[in-house]
């Protein structure tokens, strides 16, 4: 998927187990870390749209047709569709050029599936970190939740906020101080490059992707749709570094104000 993946776990602790047990549940979560990983990896060899040979270029070239790709590609798309409808057509896989490009919602949707494993195979906590895309599950230490830092695109060296998950949640982040402008306005199919960045948090990252996605290409201008997503938070920074954020933006930024939407 064009990015480096890493995964954080937490061991249990709390009770007290024997050493055979223990050594147990260790590779029983070693293996699902391997099928998270083998999961990953699927996903890219069947969505990636670099890869010539994937179902989903394919796809968009017209050589085969939905039927004929994986019936998660059918998944995808459907929750494609639903996020351009929340996000008022701002994120819009079909506008892209080339044809259909999920690829704005299946790294996050990937990550949940790989965390999935993670559940499956009993580890009590963990974290998924896709490219600064973050999917979260448990607590990595007893009564603390998982922080999650933005870095600050006008001040690499300096964290822009901290944002506390609690249980389950996910951090997506759009923006083009690191890769450039990648990502275009699906009204007009130009590259967007009002923003330095956009974030959106909830508790489904393939869905937080999405959004974060469209609230960069709609320049903002979706903070007050999202708004009324429950479950759903984000801001933008400006390219003149003003933040902007949505209503009850439940986190504290530093050292900047945050102006509502």
């Amino acid at each position: 998927m064009g990015t480096v993946v890493s995964f954080s776990l937490r061991e249990d602790s709390s009770t007290t187990t024997e050493p055979g047990e223990m050594q147990a549940r260790r590779e029983r979560i070693d293996q699902g870390v391997e099928r998270a990983q083998a999961r990953l990896q699927w996903v890219d060899d069947v969505f990636s749209t670099w890869k010539q040979d994937s179902p989903v270029s394919r796809l968009r070239r017209g050589e085969i047709g939905l039927d004929e790709t994986p019936p998660e590609v059918a998944d995808v798309l459907e929750l494609c569709r639903r996020a351009r409808e929340a996000s008022e057509g701002w994120f819009d896989p079909w506008a892209m050029p080339g044809g259909v490009d999920p690829t704005g919602l299946v790294k996050g949707w990937a990550v949940e599936r790989a965390l999935d494993e993670l559940k499956m195979a009993g580890a009590p906590a963990a974290m998924i970190n896709a490219g600064g895309d973050i999917a979260v599950f448990g607590e990595p230490a007893p009564g603390q939740p998982w922080r999650v830092g933005i870095e600050n695109p006008l001040a690499m060296d300096r964290l822009l906020l901290t944002a506390d998950l609690e249980g389950a949640g996910a951090v997506a982040t759009s923006g083009s101080y690191q890769r450039g402008m990648h990502l275009v306005d699906p009204h007009n199919g130009r590259p967007t490059a009002e923003l330095l960045l956009a974030t959106v948090i909830g508790h489904d990252l393939a869905y937080a992707d999405a959004l974060a996605t469209g609230l960069y290409t709609s320049g903002g201008k979706m903070l007050e749709r999202l708004a009324l997503l429950a479950g759903y938070h984000g801001f933008v920074m400006d390219g003149r570094g003003n933040i902007h954020a949505s209503r009850g933006f439940p986190i504290v930024l530093r050292g900047v104000e945050a102006v509502s939407a």
